[in-house]
């Protein structure tokens, strides 16, 4: 009885086996000879994206060790280690790190000047002996500037590496400042001056109360209020005319340091609505360098007298000629109008004249009386004080300050009695019609129109888009 068995593995000679042995060792030993470039490569690609940093670095160094082995098949590894190290020395020999120990550094210091501060107090402040000062001081003529301080003045020190003052410095305002630098002979002083670029700038407002607290609100400065106040002075009574609603536009040079507006120039244009009537003026300055204020179509601003001699005053007693007097108490004409404003306010000239009395005069006090040409004669009585150089006999401008505010003479407070007379009779000076001055000349008209027709294409511009905008 035959049984069947699984089918055995066929046989081969054995010269055949002994062959394939010998071809399978010689494979392997050249494996472990010679790897294959290839798969090397693409194991170190994996381990920059898998391995950590510390394998990272490893892997890298293994790879690097074998690209030098096929290169430069007799350098130990140990001999490239050295190298690299010799070649990275002279790098860090080439920008050695700074030495700081043996020198001290520059030291900057700041201090305000309170109230009661001295030079001396100062300089103590920031570790410099107060008896430096006077050295400092007398080693340049205008070093003594520094001694003219201003609370909340900034004073900046510089001090050198052995504690000796260096430098120092202060700014005076936007524009200016000053300082002293230690030299080999002692201190020099510089005052700095920064030159401010120049452009104009434009401000509109409404009056809802006073005109300056209105044009402070719009971004006028009180310096430009009291401009345009002069401006439009001969037609407009700002202690009694100005209502709510009026208008203004102005355009003024606006003085920029830095991007920073740090002061004012004249104002190149301007328009006032004063109870529905608007003025207009354009500063002009003609081919002799004279500036003065025009209309839009070149007549004169300026007319022979201003219409108020006192700025934003309130008008407290009218032309009269049935008033009671308040201290006599009796009927007497009142032949000015009276002014009430703060004890010292400037009072002003209403015009060109020469000076007929500055002194006493009966009930009027401290009084200026003023003759304008043949016709015309002002006065002004109660005054505080006479100004600086106005006296008997002299002459002044149109504007010019003659006196202050007071209440000296028949007063009950302190305000100014203004009179206007023509040809020796007293006139009421508020409804007083005033002469004009001269217009533009036919010589300069068309040289005056080409500057002033921008400008007011300007203002109309400007206040268009202004109210476009408030209307977003």
């Amino acid at each position: 009885m035959t049984t069947e068995s699984s089918k055995a593995p066929p046989l081969y000679p054995k010269t055949h086996l002994l062959a394939a042995s010998g071809i399978a060792a010689l494979l392997s030993l050249a494996l472990l000879v010679f790897p294959s470039s290839d798969v090397e490569a693409k194991k170190t690609t994996l381990s920059l994206e898998l391995e950590s940093p510390a394998e990272q670095l490893t892997q890298d160094q293994d790879a690097a060790d074998v690209v030098q082995a096929t290169n430069e098949p007799t350098t130990s590894p140990f001999a490239q280690i050295d190298n690299s190290a010799e070649d990275t020395q002279p790098t860090a020999q080439a920008e050695p790190a700074p030495v700081v120990e043996e020198k001290k550094p520059a030291s900057h210091r700041e201090v305000i000047v309170a109230k009661g501060d001295t030079l001396s107090t100062l300089f103590e402040k920031v570790g410099l002996p107060a008896t430096s000062v006077h050295e400092i001081l007398a080693s340049d003529k205008q070093a003594k500037q520094f001694s003219q301080l201003k609370h909340g003045q900034k004073l900046e020190f510089e001090l050198g590496p052995d504690g000796q003052l260096t430098n120092l410095h202060s700014k005076l305002n936007d524009l200016e400042s000053i300082s002293l630098t230690k030299n080999d002979k002692g201190y020099t002083f510089n005052r700095i001056t920064a030159k401010p670029t120049v452009r104009s700038a434009y401000v509109h407002g409404v009056i809802n109360s006073s005109l300056s607290q209105s044009a402070a609100r719009a971004g006028l400065s009180h310096s430009l209020t009291m401009d345009m106040a002069s401006v439009f002075g001969y037609d407009v009574d700002f202690a009694q005319d100005i209502r709510q609603g009026d208008e203004f536009d102005v355009i003024y040079e606006q003085k920029v340091v830095n991007g920073k507006a740090v002061g004012n120039g004249p104002i190149l244009s301007a328009r006032f609505t004063n109870r529905g009537k608007t003025y207009t003026a354009v500063r002009y300055t003609n081919k002799q360098g004279n500036s003065s204020y025009y209309t839009a179509d070149g007549n004169s601003m300026r007319k022979a007298f201003i219409r108020t001699p006192v700025d934003f005053a309130r008008i407290s007693s009218k032309f009269s000629m049935g008033r009671k007097h308040p201290i006599l108490n009796k009927i007497r004409a009142h032949k000015g109008v009276d002014y009430a404003a703060p004890r010292g306010t400037p009072i002003k000239a209403a015009g060109d004249g020469k000076v007929l009395l500055a002194g006493r005069r009966g009930g009027y006090g401290n009084t200026v009386v003023l003759q304008h040409g043949n016709t015309y004669t002002t006065l002004y009585g109660h005054m505080q004080g006479f100004a600086k150089g106005v006296k008997t006999g002299g002459t002044v401008k149109q504007g010019q300050v003659i006196g202050y505010i007071g209440t000296t003479g028949l007063s009950t407070g302190p305000h100014l009695h203004y009179e206007f007379q023509v040809n020796g009779v007293h006139v009421d000076p508020l409804g007083q019609k005033l002469p004009m001055a001269d217009p533009i000349a036919k010589a300069e008209r068309a040289r005056f129109l080409a500057q002033s027709q921008p400008l007011m294409a300007r203002m109309e511009q400007e206040k268009a888009t202004l109210l476009a905008s408030s209307k977003r």
